[in-house]
């Protein structure tokens, strides 16, 4: 027997949840609906890095585009998946590494860590900065600020850029310098640290 079209989304999302294991959050957000304008504060009821389940007072239908804000993930476009009630399912639509992205943010988000919010709730970083401190390969100790964290590096704000490829120690986990920017330096994990969630742990951050 024929699948309606009803039947094949919900397969679909079915599918989407096995093949994104989702989280549940309840944070606070907000869509909008560009076709229309419209837009809506709403509950994020869990996310993955595949998708969204929210509870809003406007109900999409399904297909509809639609931009999502999560209070401290960012911003998703998406496409509404199904609907359930006052809730519905939104598919994200984004590229390979932005899923891996969230999928990082996920991890932490479990495991509470982002030293007390300031990677994740950016928003909050002027009023509310994380520092630490790195050892250079001379042994030169140098404090900084964290900007941004994952289970893979970490970004920080200083004024000492040790060159690409030099080897440094923060809160006692290896890594290497892998970029430049405007504010500082990227950081990546080496060793075993590498494929864990550990290295979020383990860089101790003390607010100013």
């Amino acid at each position: 027997m024929a699948m309606t079209d009803a039947e094949q989304v919900d397969g679909k999302a079915g599918a989407e949840r096995r093949r994104f294991p989702r989280v549940e959050l309840g944070l606070p957000g907000r869509l909008f609906i560009p076709a229309d304008s419209r837009e809506a504060r709403c509950t994020i009821a869990d996310l993955s890095p595949g998708g969204a389940a929210i509870t809003c007072e406007i109900v999409p239908e399904v297909g509809t585009a639609v931009v999502l804000y999560v209070d401290g993930f960012g911003r998703f476009e998406g496409t509404v998946r199904r609907c359930e009630g006052s809730g519905f399912g939104i598919e994200f639509v984004c590229t390979p590494s932005k899923r891996e992205r969230i999928a990082e943010q996920l991890i932490l988000f479990k495991n509470k860590t982002l030293m007390d919010d300031s990677v994740l709730r950016r928003h909050e970083r002027s009023s509310r900065k994380g520092f630490a401190k790195f050892t250079r390969a001379d042994g030169q100790v140098v404090h900084c600020e964290v900007t941004d964290i994952s289970v893979g590096g970490v970004s920080l704000k200083t004024d000492v850029k040790p060159p690409i490829g030099e080897f440094v120690l923060i809160a006692q986990i290896a890594g290497r310098v892998a970029r430049h920017h405007n504010d500082g330096i990227g950081i990546e994990f080496i060793g075993q640290e590498k494929a864990t969630d550990h290295s979020a742990h383990s860089i101790s951050v003390v607010r100013s």
